[in-house]
Parts: C-alpha cells; sequence; structure tokens
C-alpha cells in the first residue's frame, strides 16, 4: 500500500459560522490548516498517490453549517487579476486532476455575515469581471468545456472552483456533483447552485427576504408541492414566505398575530388567522399537507408547538419546514438533540442545513411517515 499523503479541502461558510464548521468536521478527521472568517481549508491523511483517483465527493467534508466543500489545488496570490489567472492556470494544470471540468463557478467569501449592512450572499461585481476575463482562457487551454462561468451545474458533472478569499487571493479547487436520484436528490442542489447559494429572481419586490429563504428551503427538501395543495405557515408575518407559496399556486392559511402585508391579504387562496399557534384550534390545520414555521422564539418552544400539531390524530401533515433560531454558533451542539425530538414524532428523512441567506438560525426538514 502506498504510503498516506494530506489531501486539501476547502470550505465556504457563513461568516460567523466558521467555528461550527471546525467542530462538525473534525469528526471525521479533518484539521484545520488555513482560515478567514466565511472560508476554512482543512487536511485529512489519505493513502495514495495524488491522483484523481483519490477524490471522492463521499469524502469532501459535510456538516449542517458547510456551504460548499471542494478538493484544494492551490492558492493564487499575485499583483493583479492577470498574474493571479497565470498562476490559477499552473496550479489546474500541474495538479494532476482530470482535465476538462465540465464549467466553472466563481464566487467570493461572506467577507461580513449574513445581513449586516444588507448583505446577501452570491456572486459580487468582482466575481463577475472575474469570470468574464477568466473563463474564455480557461476554455482555450482546455480546462472547461463551457466557458458560461457560474451556470447551474447537471448531475454528474465536474465543477471548477474559484473563491475569491480576497480580490488578490483565489482558492482553487474541485467538486463533483452528486448523482443522486430519488428522495436524497436535491440534498445535492447546492452543490449545483454556484458557490451553494440558489440563484433566484422574484417576478418583482418581495415583501421580506424570507422569500428566498423559503425559496432555497423548498428546493432543497426535495418536497413535491402541488397547485392545490393546502400550506400553513406559523410566523407568517408580513408574509415573504406565503407570497411565494401563493405564487406557486398553493392554498395558504398564515397563523401570526402581527399584520400581514396587504397584497398578501387580498390574494384568494390566502387566509390570515390572527393569533399564536398554540391558541389555533387543531381543526384549523386539517387537510393542510405542508407545515412551514419561522417563528422569533426558542428551538424548544417551536418543536413543542409543532409537535402538537403533526402528532394529532386528525393532522394531515405530510412534510415540515421548520426555522429553528441557534441563538449563537456556541449552541450548535444542540442541534442533534431537535433532530432525536423530531424522529421522536415519526418522521423520516430528518436533515437540517443552515441555509446560504439564514441568519445565526437553522432550517430542519422532514416527512411525515406514512403520509
Amino acid at each position: 500500500m502506498s504510503p498516506s499523503e494530506a489531501v486539501f479541502a476547502i470550505i465556504c461558510c457563513q461568516n460567523g459560522a466558521d467555528p461550527a464548521v471546525k467542530a462538525e468536521v473534525a469528526r471525521d478527521g479533518w484539521r484545520l490548516a488555513y482560515s478567514r472568517r466565511g472560508f476554512l481549508s482543512f487536511k485529512k491523511d489519505s493513502p495514495g498517490n495524488k491522483a484523481v483517483g483519490r477524490y471522492d465527493h463521499q469524502r469532501l467534508p459535510r456538516g449542517v453549517f458547510v456551504r460548499t466543500a471542494s478538493w484544494s489545488l492551490g492558492l493564487a496570490k499575485g499583483e493583479d487579476a492577470a498574474a493571479n489567472a497565470k498562476q490559477a492556470f499552473a496550479i489546474i494544470e500541474q495538479s494532476g486532476v482530470k482535465l476538462p471540468f465540465d464549467g466553472v463557478h466563481i464566487w467570493p467569501r461572506d467577507r461580513v455575515p449574513v445581513g449586516k449592512f444588507d448583505f446577501e450572499p452570491g456572486i459580487d461585481e468582482v466575481a463577475m469581471v472575474v469570470g468574464e476575463m477568466l473563463a474564455p482562457s480557461l476554455k482555450q487551454r482546455g480546462i472547461i468545456t463551457d466557458e458560461r462561468f457560474n451556470r447551474v451545474a447537471k448531475r454528474g458533472d465536474r465543477i471548477l472552483d474559484i473563491v475569491l478569499i480576497e480580490p488578490s487571493q483565489w482558492a482553487i479547487g474541485w467538486h463533483p456533483v452528486p448523482k443522486l436520484t430519488g428522495n436524497h436528490a436535491n440534498s445535492t442542489l447546492p452543490t449545483m447552485w454556484p458557490g451553494g447559494v440558489q440563484p433566484i429572481k422574484s417576478p418583482g419586490e418581495v415583501i421580506s427576504r424570507a422569500y428566498f429563504k423559503a425559496a432555497e428551503a423548498i428546493a432543497w427538501s426535495g418536497f413535491e408541492m402541488r397547485t392545490g395543495d393546502m400550506a400553513i405557515e406559523v410566523g407568517a408575518s408580513p408574509g415573504g414566505a406565503c407570497s411565494l407559496l401563493l405564487e406557486m399556486g398553493l392554498n395558504v392559511i398564515g397563523i401570526d398575530p402581527a399584520e400581514m402585508d396587504e397584497e398578501v391579504l387580498e390574494h384568494q387562496n390566502f387566509r390570515h388567522i390572527r393569533a399564536l399557534a398554540g391558541e389555533v384550534p387543531r381543526t384549523e390545520y386539517e387537510g393542510a399537507k405542508w407545515l412551514l414555521v419561522d417563528s422569533n422564539v426558542r428551538p424548544d418552544q417551536t418543536l413543542a408547538t409543532v409537535e402538537q400539531i403533526v402528532t394529532h390524530r386528525d393532522s394531515t401533515i405530510e412534510g415540515m419546514i421548520l426555522t429553528l433560531k441557534v441563538g449563537g454558533i456556541a449552541h450548535a451542539d444542540r442541534i442533534d438533540g431537535w433532530v432525536r425530538k423530531v424522529r421522536s414524532w415519526g418522521a423520516t428523512d430528518v436533515a437540517v442545513r443552515q441555509l446560504a441567506r439564514s441568519k445565526i438560525e437553522v432550517c430542519l426538514v422532514a416527512r411525515m411517515r406514512g403520509r
């Protein structure tokens, strides 16, 4: 057997979620190599030669707070973008990985926490400029087959990743997009999105950023929400998520003692119950297929409320999307307990992820068995 040699992986996460990422990937033997807020690299001993056969998506770091994970090829740092590009070409061509890749994703690390100074993660102007400069040359050199940078990848693709740690410092890596099918296929959607951020455009101005959180959560959950289905949102005000559900053709009940946006209130398929969820008779939930909860309360309160709803003998809830306020990254170790609690209700396919557009909170999705 060949001697062990370290492999390196690069991870992007929310700025501020770094301690949680370090803790969760350390359980699988990954050791920190380098970090900036929102960007981390890790190493791990692995037998064999440095060849593409060593890289397997199942061995990349994973975790609730891991937004993207890639195999690291190296760092490029120069005086300007042209110097960085020259270094990047050399790093890729000398790495020994199989070429060409199917596409390239180029994005910046989160340099501030989500929501601070109205910051939202995703592709910025600098990444666009770098992409327009770099992609044609990558195609010309046979490194990528498609110079349309930052396109949504397809299952089975191998994607070249360029993370702009700073405009003058780039991390070069790559990742495979899994070919999963069935209930768990959508759990790999973030590997298809540039930088792990869902590219979505609303038809107009949104009521609140909950619109984008709900869109990402629904896509990632894999729930097949159909026209005419009934969905209930607890903590619905002012109506960002409700407006998305209505656009999808669902019948929606919003439960919240606070006011709703007028446009949502006037929609023919919407009904507002102006009360706390615990005050609403269980009969109001009958016929509902989907339950979304985004209340500004402690997770134990959220779970207690949801348990009463989904374990009721007349419940028709098939799937739930719960936003759980972590209350600080230091409390991330409580997540496993929340998962056990939800499973105790008979739920299946329970998964947890910090959505790209969430703040200090996580999204838990689950299906109710036999419904």
